[in-house]
């Protein structure tokens, strides 16, 4: 962070404590929806969710499709509810991405029901006065929500409007809410009413979901509430001192003249202002910590700096850190901040850090960043090439090579976008298992043919994973040499690719598939000697009905390899999310070398007293020429 001019740190043992906290509020059948709205409320959705999925989250809110589309984007899977109506033009993007829409008018309902299955919660307005059904129209609504037949009720809510300061409203609420539930034949999986307030003020027993949003940041919606549960802000927003100047008697500091010097006075320039989401409204307001002591805002906040009166600062320099938000002193937290100009916390938390890096703490390290000016998007106005342009600049300016930038961009993302008219197909749950044993006899059979069992290892493979299926049939491919085994790698049915030794003849007796199965059907093979390669086809007639859709894959062999090669390899020749490859044997001293090109070249390696293997977590990407070489 020494770089830079200002950052925010989201701390996200902060947030697990906060969660653990808001707990021991909920009814013991409740389980909670994670709020991530508008970015997390300024502290980054995806890291954000999942963290609060770690902690037990078993739903996500949202306010739009956007936001949904997003989080599934960076591969997000569990339940997102968009708690604010959507749009007709947004249908499709709803069921094609597994959100789970608000229903707030019959109207939307219909439309819904038209394009297609999908889950839905429906919204009824008990007092809050925005969207939903108003409640005494709720009951005939539902009622005929559930006779279209493609929409599944899968909850039902309402919203608190005054939960942290209105309890004899709160109330109210809770009870309309209450009697329509009553009335219901069926009840839906889920009933929520509480927000974060709500979970504090008013516990209900009939609700089994909670929403939890400002109060699982550590920002209080009452100052009443600090009482009720100890809360810690995840958010600090901080800068750094770019200039030091000296103002005399009755200078002006600042645009319009807002603020004149009252006396000699010292005063530093911060690099930044309402652009960076620090709001107008605190000139001459605002306060923020140096050295631990309060500084004031002096004259109006402009767009990219701030002045702040260090007179009774000692030893002020340019480069020191100046903390303008979310400490645990009081005078910076965000309550009270907005206090000072009748602001709102959501809005000023929101706003924050516009232009600023965020920095992702755990047990006060860094674990993770998300880089400055902050946009993400998923672009559809934008052409190919266009596009194209603008990914390979963006690679160039992060590597700091104009060359390797090239490289990547040709070699891997181009076929994305270039070639996008050819099926991209990626594999999951790689494992990879190969086993060394002693040969008892020659494949050959009697007589030991040329010592052939003292030279090679019998090796057994398994092959597994998960990947969509392209045809009714597929092939295993074994070849002695690297320029015939390398025509099998650009061939969409041809899922494993076996090198032989060079000096072991193309026989079925040195290379034998033992069992191939997809989705536990065990397949029939045929075997095919050609051109110096063995093609074994593998195909069932129950195949065809799951062509295009994601199966489990198992492909087990037998076959021979030399003693006297000393090193074994295994490639990952297509994107693959989630790896573990083992090697097993009686052998001393094997070392294992990966060579992994994703977000970690280092994965994890676990040796045992016969095995070694090298895994990844399961939700990493490892890109293709990838691999492992065991050496013994």
């Amino acid at each position: 962070m020494k770089n830079d001019r200002s950052w925010t740190e989201i701390d996200l043992t902060n947030f697990k404590n906060n969660i653990k906290e808001l707990k021991k509020f909920f009814h013991p059948q409740a389980e909670f929806m994670q709020i991530v709205k508008a970015d997390a409320y300024g502290h980054g959705a995806f890291q954000i969710a999942k963290k609060a999925i770690e902690c037990g989250a078993i739903s996500l809110g949202v306010a739009n499709v956007q936001e949904g589309l997003l989080l599934r984007y960076q591969g997000i899977k569990i339940t997102i509810v968009i708690l604010s109506p959507s749009l007709e033009n947004e249908i499709e993007q709803i069921l094609e991405n597994d959100l789970i829409p608000t229903i707030s008018t019959l109207d939307f309902a219909v439309k819904l029901n038209k394009k297609g299955k999908c889950k839905i919660h429906i919204n009824i307005d008990t007092g809050m006065g925005r969207s939903g059904f108003y409640y005494e129209k709720a009951l005939e609504n539902i009622k005929k929500i559930k006779n279209l037949e493609n929409l599944e009720i899968d909850g039902i809510f309402s919203h608190y409007s005054s939960a942290e300061e209105d309890p004899e409203f709160t109330k109210l609420q809770s009870d309309r809410f209450e009697e329509i539930l009553s009335k219901l034949d069926v009840m839906p999986k889920y009933i929520h009413i509480s927000n974060s307030s709500g979970v504090i003020t008013f516990p209900n027993k009939y609700a089994n979901l909670v929403r939890l949003g400002l109060l699982s940041y550590g920002i209080y919606s009452n100052k009443d509430m600090k009482n009720k549960v100890i809360l810690k802000p995840v958010m600090t927003f901080k800068s750094r001192i770019t200039q030091i100047k000296y103002a005399k008697k009755n200078d002006s500091i600042g645009y319009n003249r807002t603020f004149i010097a009252p006396e000699n006075m010292k005063y530093a320039i911060l690099p930044v202002g309402y652009a960076d989401g620090y709001d107008f409204l605190l000139s001459n307001k605002g306060k923020v910590i140096i050295k631990n002591l309060v500084c004031n805002i002096v004259g109006k906040v402009s767009m990219d700096m701030i002045a702040v009166d260090v007179t009774k600062v000692a030893e002020t320099k340019v480069g020191n850190e100046v903390i303008l938000l979310g400490d645990s002193n009081e005078n910076i937290t965000v309550e009270n901040l907005t206090l000072l100009y009748g602001g709102l916390s959501y809005e000023l938390l929101s706003q924050i850090g516009r232009r600023a890096k965020r920095y992702y703490k755990e047990n006060g390290k860094i674990i993770d960043s998300s880089p400055l000016l902050r946009r993400e998007f998923m672009p559809k106005d934008l052409s190919d090439n266009k596009l194209g342009n603008i990914i390979e600049t963006a690679i160039e300016q992060r590597l700091q090579s104009k060359e390797i930038a090239n490289l990547v961009h040709e070699d891997i993302l181009k076929r994305l976008f270039a070639e996008k008219d050819k099926d991209i197909h990626y594999r999951r749950n790689f494992k990879h298992s190969i086993k060394f044993e002693e040969s008892t006899k020659s494949p050959f059979g009697r007589g030991n043919e040329r010592g052939f069992a003292d030279n090679f290892y019998l090796t057994s493979t398994t092959l597994s994973f998960t990947k969509k299926l392209q045809n009714d049939y597929f092939y295993v491919a074994c070849a002695k040499t690297e320029s015939d085994l390398e025509k099998y790698f650009l061939r969409n049915d041809v899922e494993y690719r076996w090198l032989l030794d060079n000096s072991i003849n193309l026989k079925e007796m040195f290379f034998t598939v033992t069992s191939v199965k997809v989705n536990n059907i065990e397949l029939y093979n045929e075997m095919k000697i050609a051109d110096g390669c063995i093609e074994i086809k593998c195909y069932h007639p129950n195949l065809k009905s799951l062509v295009g859709k994601e199966v489990d894959f198992s492909i087990s062999t037998k076959t021979y390899y030399p003693k006297s090669s000393h090193q074994l390899s295994v490639y990952i020749i297509e994107m693959t999310q989630g790896v573990n490859i083992s090697f097993e044997s009686e052998l001393k001293n094997v070392e294992a070398v990966p060579i992994f090109s994703g977000k970690s070249k280092f994965p994890k390696i676990l040796k045992s007293k016969n095995k070694i293997s090298i895994s990844t977590d399961k939700d990493e990407w490892v890109f293709p020429t990838s691999g492992v070489v065991f050496v013994y």
